[in-house]
């Protein structure tokens, strides 16, 4: 078995940008970097839940999200996500109470409908996980009228 390089997560190469939209009035049908249409694509999500609580785990969660080809960034809906990871938590580890969590990277799509049927162990996991080359953060300012003093 191979190992993966130091600082990284997963054995395939880095891929995708990723970005995990807090706001709940804003759907991003529009890329915010190109401002070209996004697409609704499914992707197999790795996402360690708990932070550093020994109770932590990791999930693969299959989540459909916006999505631009032309700037490989996968955008996110956080109040999308988070009864999802929930209803992961009570079921994997009801006593876990950090319910921080981290989208870290993309699983094979071929080995993610595999792992629904044959349950997969943790270094089988990585060698078909690939971390994104980026986070990317979302500022938005709802429209209407600002004095001129305020940011």
């Amino acid at each position: 078995m191979k190992k993966s390089k130091p600082g990284r997560l997963g054995m395939l190469p880095k891929r995708y940008k990723f970005i995990l939209n807090p706001y709940v009035d804003l759907r991003l049908s529009t890329c915010p970097k190109c401002e070209r249409l996004t697409y609704p694509r499914k992707f197999p999500l790795f996402i360690h839940v708990g932070g550093t609580d020994p109770s932590y785990f990791s999930a693969i969660l299959g989540k459909t999200c916006k999505y631009c080809p032309k700037c490989e960034i996968i955008m996110a809906h956080k109040d999308e996500l988070d009864p999802l990871i929930e209803e992961q938590r009570a079921i994997v580890a009801p006593a876990l109470t950090n319910k921080e969590y981290l989208v870290m990277g993309t699983v094979e799509l071929k080995f993610w409908k595999k792992s629904l049927t044959e349950p997969q162990g943790r270094d089988e996991v990585l060698q078909h996980t690939a971390q994104f080359k980026d986070h990317l953060t979302l500022h938005y300012r709802p429209a209407g009228w600002y004095r001129d003093d305020e940011d």
